[in-house]
């Protein structure tokens, strides 16, 4: 088994972290780095999305000249210039 060298105060919050939960330092690390990776997946999965999405409307004209744009946000938010 590898080792990972921990801080300190990262190995003290670990240890309480893993107690409350009644799990072994190594069993909640190991989980709470499952959780945490799969979070991060679906964010990535989410952005990439999102960015192709924007992509595909501008593709497809579906866009309106910033001036325009940025006069709405103005007004949205009581901007004034």
């Amino acid at each position: 088994m590898k080792t990972i060298p921990l801080k300190p105060e990262r190995q003290a919050e670990l240890e309480e972290f893993a107690r409350r939960r009644g799990k072994t330092p190594a069993e909640a690390l190991d989980e709470a780095l499952a959780a945490y990776l799969e979070w991060e997946s679906q964010d990535f999965e989410e952005a990439v999305r999102g960015i192709q999405q924007g992509y595909d409307d501008v593709e497809a004209g579906h866009t309106r000249p910033a001036d325009e744009f940025l006069a709405d946000i103005r007004r949205k938010h009581d901007i004034s210039r």
